[in-house]
């Protein structure tokens, strides 16, 4: 094979250049293989000209639009936030792009409904949802060990979401929204079976907390099989960023998330040092799981969550934003799964 026969790069198209936008330019730059970053599209030049410099060969356009006009991208990785992310997935659909879009789908089950419908009328899976967690190896690692039932059949699941601190965009709602949402996605592909109910409750507030919100938060989950979830959601504990699960089987305790590394004995005290934020808690997790949307992309399918998981997770949002307003259990009212997602 000669160096004209070697299949071309897949150019992928970066929506949105914050922090998260940003972070997946370098990756695909320095680690994802078969790809490169074609085109960077944000509204703001400043944020826009600033990921460009990690983006060799690129192109900037303030609109999605401009770049599928000029033909720039073979898929689309969207990193906007969340409430803009239909206005973007609706025109990559209608160009038939393959779409990597950062959690969550949409912000309300209306507009993912919308985004289901425009998907299905091409005929093909084209979304697949940026729920990292499903890459981690760890979390691959306890899903392997619920499916053995190496330990007899799992019976609950504690999970904690700790964060150092939180932006001034973080509102009370956001606990859901933006940081709940994971859970939503990942604990049922967990343990095999679909949340039916959830309800919040408030702690004792954390005097470190933010006016703006209250928490932490304890949310509870039951699922169909009858499994039960507690979340601890807590984004004002300072020491540091920390995701961690506790499976309970029949016969035996699994654990992941735990803090590795070097242990430092000195002074008189001993300690791990703990993650600052998700950046690097899940690095492994946004490689894997950006290379195997680059290969799905390649080969004309998905290899994730797809737009229904988007969707079911935008009901549990709906329903778990209500219980943390006014306390009360909720059941969540799942339609059938099309069959094109079946």
């Amino acid at each position: 094979m000669t160096d004209t026969d070697q299949p071309r790069d897949f150019r992928v198209g970066i929506v949105g250049a914050g922090m998260m936008g940003a972070d997946h330019v370098k990756r695909i730059t320095s680690t994802i293989s078969g790809a490169r970053v074609s085109a960077i599209v944000d509204p703001d030049e400043a944020r826009r000209a600033s990921a460009l410099e990690n983006a060799p060969g690129a192109t900037g356009y303030a609109r999605i639009e401009d770049a599928l006009d000029a033909g720039a991208v073979d898929g689309v990785l969207i990193a906007t936030p969340g409430f803009l992310h239909e206005q973007v997935l609706l025109p990559c659909l209608s160009a038939g792009l393959p779409i990597l879009c950062e959690k969550p789908l949409t912000t309300d089950p209306e507009s993912s409904w919308r985004v289901l419908e425009a998907e299905q009328a091409t005929g093909k899976q084209l979304i697949q949802v940026g729920f990292m967690r499903r890459f981690d190896p760890e979390y691959r690692q306890l899903r392997d060990l619920v499916a053995s039932e190496q330990a007899g059949e799992l019976l609950m699941l504690r999970c904690a979401h700790r964060n150092p601190a939180v932006p001034d965009s973080y509102q009370q709602e956001s606990l859901i929204n933006d940081s709940v949402v994971h859970e939503f996605d990942v604990v049922p592909w967990l343990a095999g079976s679909p949340i039916v109910g959830l309800e919040v409750k408030h702690a004792r507030r954390n005097r470190l907390t933010p006016e703006r919100l209250k928490e932490p938060i304890l949310v509870l989950m039951e699922l169909e099989n009858g499994t039960l979830v507690d979340l601890e959601m807590n984004v004002s504990i300072q020491f540091g960023y920390q995701v961690t699960t506790e499976a309970v089987f029949d016969s035996g305790i699994a654990r992941i998330g735990e803090s590795h590394g070097l242990q430092l004995w000195h002074q008189g005290r001993s300690g791990l040092a703990e993650h600052a934020d998700f950046t690097t808690r899940f690095a492994t997790a946004y490689d894997t799981q950006v290379q195997a949307w680059v290969d799905a992309a390649r080969a004309g399918t998905i290899a994730g969550p797809s737009a229904w998981d988007g969707y079911k997770v935008a009901v549990a949002c709906k329903e778990g934003v209500a219980s943390l307003f006014d306390g009360k259990p909720r059941t969540l009212d799942i339609p059938d799964t099309p069959a094109f997602y079946a």
